[in-house]
């Protein structure tokens, strides 16, 4: 029999010449420079997202208001006193935050000026971070020689991708849906070189990741058919029996829990969605929707598409374990792939649902690349490193300005929202004397957070009957229900919050509500009833026109500045502040919580 470093080509067959099972030593192995590749690559996607510095995006803080009421026993609902309504869709994330409050790690202190709210998520960022990497090289020490160049190239490819940092640092639940998705493709590489894909072990195994994967974004689903296809690509009329019996394992795996998901879903919400998207009034999937895809596949550049294709595909024509694996990785990343171009636009940059395609793809196209080197002739591993490492510069230098530009002003901070709809409209109760009251506004998580109001979402995305409304795309029946039904103390409305649901200044005015704030053709409005007293509105007006600029521009200017521990009674002081980052120019009305239930 030849060396174990000679890879010959040969069929596969229980053992072969070229794939030696790697007795496994722990996560990382027996090579130190894989354990090193793994530190490296975590360590430079680590720092990159320290970039952004201590940026959460705004969505994210809707998850923690929902875990701070499960951890203090109001259940599922976004206040103390409202309705339990699903106005997440991560449900193995808001797990981990509510783990990380039970814990005393999360919603809880400030770690050296850090608030926990901020590094705890973050910090799950990077142990996902790091699991992806571990499934890259726990696949690449069972298909090429130099296990370690697979995961380093892997680190240095995810590090300089905005979009894939961006989001696994942003608060929301990516890097989870990420790390479901490689070690999806990790499993069905393993197998498929172990030749023991129709075991029992690996269907169960990908129906649970699918399982938890759909738990944590509902387009995660799409993984349930990973295990299917891979089957189907490699099904035999020999082995139909046995791969029948492994799809039905798979099956039931993802089936039979979630469909007991679903049943609790609809006794607690009334729903067999999320509200959230019913609320997004996702359309209906048509060929024009894999436009999207054609936008992502564009920032990351043509250049690299074709050239992690090419090598990607000479690696499939070329008999050995590389072959045999790439499925497993690639049939996630197509499923991924599709899905993405699927839903609707996002408004949120830099391609949020696009994470786990980075990761597949730079698993896939990495251990192509070293087999070609490993492999090839001289000739074509210069060609192809040659060929690859311009495309992926080239890459880069088109993705510089867009990630330049997302870093001096990322997404929605949390901050500004608690500062903006937080803070403001709680010193507008204060000083109109409003002992209660409700809120509608579009911007939720840091509202949520810090609010001494009743909050009411005008996004829909905790309001089901607002929902409903956008699902239908019945802007009438939305707007009898804020202005009749609703009919909030407070409103705030701006841009498309104003032009969709048709919140215009005669309707607003005609409905009985006063101008606080002009904000465009949108602004800061109360409903003149539920003002006891009417003389403190034009002081109330005077505050609002002087100090509201300056939250805006304050945003403008720095919007990573930090905010601190985000809890109810947030309020603006009379003093005006050096920086609206400074902890003295911000007080909370309780240190903890306030448990306030709503008529």
């Amino acid at each position: 029999m030849p060396p174990s470093s000679v890879r010959e080509a040969r069929p596969v067959a229980q053992k072969t010449a070229w794939y030696r099972p790697a007795r496994s030593s722990g996560l990382l192995g027996r090579s130190p420079r894989d354990a090193a590749a793994v530190l490296l690559g975590t360590v430079l996607i680590t720092l990159r997202g320290s970039q952004l510095g201590r940026w959460v995006v705004d969505d994210a803080a809707i998850t923690f208001a929902y875990a701070r009421s499960i951890d203090e026993g109001l259940g599922p609902v976004q206040q103390a006193g409202s309705p339990p309504v699903e106005g997440y869709s991560n449900p193995t994330w808001l797990a981990l935050l509510v783990l990380g409050r039970r814990l005393g790690l999360f919603d809880h202190r400030t770690y050296f000026g850090v608030p926990d709210q901020v590094l705890y998520p973050k910090a799950l960022g990077v142990l996902c971070t790091l699991g992806i990497l571990i499934a890259i090289s726990r696949v690449a020490r069972r298909s090429v020689s130099n296990s370690w160049v697979v995961v380093l190239f892997c680190g240095v490819f995810l590090a300089g991708n905005m979009s894939f940092v961006a989001w696994m640092f942003s608060g929301l639940e990516n890097p989870l849906y990420a790390l479901l998705a490689t070690l999806t493709g990790a499993v069905l590489a393993r197998a498929l070189l172990e030749n023991r894909l129709t075991a029992t072990g690996p269907a169960v195994m990908t129906g649970l990741l699918a399982l938890m994967a759909a738990l944590t974004r509902p387009d995660g689903a799409v993984l349930a058919a990973a295990y299917p296809v891979a089957l189907l690509l490699r099904v035999r009329r020999a082995t139909l029996g046995e791969s029948a019996r492994a799809a039905a394992w798979a099956v039931a795996a993802f089936v039979v829990p979630f469909a007991a998901f679903l049943g609790w879903r609809y006794a607690v919400f009334g729903r067999l969605v999320p509200n959230t998207a019913l609320a997004k009034a996702q359309d209906t999937p048509t060929w024009e929707s894999f436009a999207g895809t054609g936008s992502l596949l564009s920032f990351a550049g043509w250049t690299a598409v074709l050239a992690g294709a090419l090598v990607t595909g000479a690696a499939l024509g070329r008999p050995g374990p590389v072959r045999t694996a790439l499925p497993g990785p690639l049939v996630p990343l197509a499923l991924t792939l599709a899905a993405f171009g699927v839903l609707n636009p996002d408004w949120m940059r830099m391609f949020r649902f696009a994470t786990p395609v980075w990761a597949l793809a730079s698993l896939a196209v990495g251990i192509a690349l070293t087999d070609q080197v490993e492999r090839g002739s001289q000739r074509a591993r210069i060609v192809a490193g040659v060929t690859v490492c311009t495309a992926l510069l080239v890459s880069w230098s088109g993705q510089r300005e867009r990630a330049a530009s997302f870093q001096a002003h990322p997404t929605l901070p949390v901050c500004h929202v608690a500062h903006r709809y937080g803070a403001v409209f709680n010193e507008y109760a204060k000083r109109l004397q409003l002992t209660r009251g409700t809120l509608l506004a579009p911007d939720l998580g840091g509202t949520l957070l810090t609010s001494d109001l009743a909050v009411r979402d005008l996004a829909g995305l905790t309001e089901p009957t607002i929902a409903d409304a956008y699902a239908n795309r019945d802007m009438a029946a939305l707007r009898h229900h804020v202005l009749t039904t609703l009919r909030p103390t407070f409103i705030h409305t701006h841009g498309v919050w104003v032009t969709t649901p048709g919140l215009t200044v005669s309707r607003l005015t005609a409905a009985g509500y006063i101008r606080l704030y002009s904000e465009g053709t949108g602004g800061d409005w109360v409903r003149a009833d539920a003002v006891p007293d009417p003389r403190r509105l034009a002081a109330t007006r005077s505050w609002a026109a002087r100090e509201v600029p300056r939250v805006l521009n304050q945003y403008k200017k720095n919007p990573n500045e930090a905010c601190g521990q985000l809890r109810p009674g947030l309020t603006l002081t009379a003093a005006r502040p050096k920086s609206i980052g400074d902890a003295a120019a911000f007080r909370a009305g309780s240190r903890r919580p306030k448990l306030r239930r709503w008529a």
